[in-house]
């Protein structure tokens, strides 16, 4: 990647967290609209839509900035040391300002108030557990394919959240800039901003573990 300089990397990271965020809120504002009070209807088209977004966005950006579209995976590479710290400090703040325009744009779709707090309560050890099981099973799954199929890893992404949605409690957030932006968002992927802190330090926390285990794993004889 150090061929690529870091405005264009930069830029490519904004492009796709933004369209994952507007995905994220859009589709579960959709999905709540048309679901007419059933909410697994509304959580699969939340999470069909969120699993194919992130396929595509990562084939399109990929190339160019790594497709990180989340704190937790940059920290993991800045560990690697396969991204420099100023670079990742860099990677995080447009990550975070893209993913909260992203929520913004979905409400602008939706003729809502562009600004909102959620009033969404997602707390509790069981949602935290569900963060650093959910973080730690995205990065194992990134380094896993990158380590013996670099090119599934859009698809073994998008799967691994698809199934994530389901599988933990907390609908597998997986990303601090998520989980920031979905504060500002009183609709179906919302989450009250009391409750974000507990989920970001449970995302750090799986991605770390995630990192080491998985160094220790796949390490070369």
């Amino acid at each position: 990647m150090q061929e690529i300089d870091i405005p264009r990397r930069l830029v490519a990271e904004a492009i796709g967290t933004f369209f994952l965020l507007a995905t994220v809120v859009g589709s579960g504002i959709m999905g709540e609209t048309l679901a007419d009070g059933n909410a697994a209807i509304a959580l699969l088209g939340n999470t069909i839509a969120t699993g194919a977004i992130l396929v595509v966005l990562i084939l399109v950006f990929g190339p160019i900035s790594g497709a990180h579209f989340n704190p937790a995976v940059t920290l993991t590479f800045a560990l690697r040391r396969e991204i420099s710290w100023s670079h990742c400090a860099l990677y995080v703040a447009v990550q975070i300002v893209a993913a909260v325009a992203g929520a913004v744009v979905a409400h602008l779709m939706f003729d809502q108030a562009l600004i909102q707090s959620s009033t969404h309560l997602r707390t509790g050890a069981g949602q935290w557990t569900g963060e650093i099981v959910a973080t730690f099973g995205l990065v194992a799954t990134i380094l896993g394919c990158l380590r013996s199929a670099p090119q599934a890893v859009p698809y073994a992404v998008g799967l691994f959240i698809t199934a994530g949605y389901w599988f933990t409690s907390s609908t597998s957030f997986a990303n601090p800039a998520v989980t920031i932006a979905r504060t500002f968002t009183d609709t179906f992927s919302g989450i009250h901003p009391d409750n974000a802190a507990f989920f970001i330090a449970a995302q750090l926390a799986g991605a770390v573990a995630a990192t080491f285990l998985m160094g220790w794993l796949l390490k070369r004889p």
